[in-house]
């Protein structure tokens, strides 16, 4: 469980994945933001499922802020912060480039491979911060055909 002033700052975090959702949304697009963070604490790139805008399926927010953040000399210490549990191909990102901790935002919508990568040592906050669960179950509702083309396909088995 992570100490109160972690929270805060994991929180100040899911922000920044948040705008980025609410961007990608706004575009037509998936609602789910991601921030890689720094050792510092600082912002290293943050990015927004484009996968609809770009007609890319690899497009993940994940994948944006890591490609935003552009090369690092190793990713130990860093963080990285979703507004939704990560797929199993943002999960093995996580994992191939030894990023130390994920930030998720909620895991309700979709669980992903977040439990998997506390089983392999990437330490895991799941907030459950309910501004990131609306929009994704209001998302889910009004766009099925989106969501079940990618990620809600995933969940049912």
């Amino acid at each position: 469980m992570p100490e109160p002033a972690d929270t805060v700052r994991f929180r100040q975090w899911l922000a920044v994945a948040a705008e980025e959702a609410r961007a990608g949304l706004d575009e037509g697009g998936v609602p789910i933001g991601a921030a890689l963070i720094g050792r510092d604490g600082a912002v290293l790139g943050r990015g927004r499922n484009r996968r609809v805008q770009d007609g890319d399926p690899s497009a993940h927010a994940e994948t944006a802020a890591f490609r935003a953040a552009g090369r690092q000399r190793g990713y130990t210490g860093t963080t990285m912060v979703t507004t939704l549990s990560p797929c199993w191909f943002c999960s093995g990102l996580v994992r191939q480039f030894g990023i130390s901790r994920v930030v998720v935002g909620e895991s309700r919508t979709f669980t992903g491979g977040h439990g998997w990568l506390a089983e392999h040592g990437v330490a895991v906050t799941v907030l459950d911060d309910p501004d990131c669960a609306a929009m994704m179950a209001e998302f889910v509702r009004d766009r099925p055909d989106l969501w079940n083309e990618d990620i809600g396909a995933a969940t049912d088995g």
